[in-house]
């Protein structure tokens, strides 16, 4: 297991793989390493559901936490290609949160969920001391829906057209602009602070899903774009080429990136779609994204074999991200510098 985010591959397949209880027959998609949801059967629709912390980080300010907080939860059902239809939340809260404060992280998720249309079903709420920002709970996300809406993450297909949205490096941008200002300059600040609202995914998938014949989606969140991109390709056996030149880059990424020295082709990046489309439907599929005002281009394509190659040559999936460590490291620069 890494240090820290995620688990990796060799453990998952070790220690959890085997161990996943019951085998029951109504479960249509179970647990796979680097695929974002499960399915299971529900009569003659289908319960694509997934599972993720309550990730709220208080120097954001409690409305702008809460608001990325719901879209964490929100991203991985979204990509199922299937909407949002409920949630169950446990908030483990630190014992000085104030009322005030959690009225506010509350409000701004009921609001997010009233606006997609997600129903808060079931949860837990406490103080509990030695539970500390920004992990303070999980939640599940659940989408019902028609089996044939459903968007399965192993269903890239030799000749596939390859989109992605917004491009690298995303949520890493948007956090390290806001968490450690006073390492960027002004005009570059501006630009990286804007990324922050980049950070869902749910819009791009709910778009590009409605818009044409979707073969896979996955967001680039730990890993990155590299990493999301190999989580496709290994689910559906497929070799995936892109052109670099042809991924959108948003204002601002290079230079937080290169302040934090971070590659942002690995870094995390919540909120950037990649998807496979069906060759003779992407025009449709990037046609819409554009109509929503969601930057995205066709970058590339799946063919037979294995593994991703960007310009011709191959790209390794990422064992650890970069953001994490560059996290670490400005927060404790800060606590120094206090």
């Amino acid at each position: 297991m890494s240090d820290l985010g995620k688990v990796d591959r060799a453990f998952f397949d070790e220690h959890i793989y085997p161990n996943l209880g019951a085998d029951r027959e109504d479960v249509r998609l179970a647990p796979q390493h680097g695929v974002d949801f499960g399915v299971i059967d529900a009569g003659e629709q289908v319960l694509a559901l997934a599972t993720d912390p309550v990730f709220v980080m208080p120097s954001l300010g409690f409305d702008r936490a809460a608001w990325f907080a719901f879209h964490i939860l929100m991203s991985d059902v979204a990509v199922s290609g299937l909407r949002p239809t409920h949630l169950s939340i446990d908030l483990n809260l630190p014992a000085e949160i104030t009322d005030e404060q959690f009225a506010t992280v509350w409000e701004r998720m009921h609001e997010e969920a009233e606006e997609l249309g997600v129903s808060v079903v079931t949860g837990h709420t406490g103080r509990y001391a030695g539970c500390n920002y920004p992990m303070v709970g999980g939640g599940t996300a659940l989408a019902v829906g028609d089996p044939d809406a459903l968007v399965r993450p192993d269903g890239a297909r030799a000749g596939d057209a390859v989109i992605v949205t917004k491009g690298p490096a995303i949520e890493a941008t948007g956090l390290l602009s806001i968490q450690f200002e006073d390492l960027l300059d002004g005009e570059d600040l501006a630009a990286a602070k804007e990324r922050f609202y980049d950070m869902s995914p749910v819009r791009d998938a709910l778009v590009a899903s409605a818009a044409g014949p979707v073969s896979a989606m996955h967001d680039a969140t730990e890993g990155g774009v590299y990493g999301g991109l190999h989580e496709i390709a290994r689910a559906g056996e497929v070799r995936i080429d892109v052109e670099r030149e042809a991924v959108p880059v948003m204002d601002g990424v290079e230079e937080t990136c290169a302040a934090f020295d971070i590659d942002p082709w690995i870094s995390i990046s919540e909120g950037t779609l990649l998807l496979t489309v069906e060759s003779d439907g992407a025009e449709a599929v990037l046609s819409a994204l554009e109509s929503e005002d969601i930057p995205a281009a066709v970058v590339g394509e799946a063919s037979a074999g294995e593994g991703v190659y960007f310009d011709g040559e191959p790209v390794e999936r990422p064992e650890r991200d970069p953001f994490w460590a560059a996290f670490e490291k400005g927060m404790a620069e800060l606590e120094e510098a206090r």
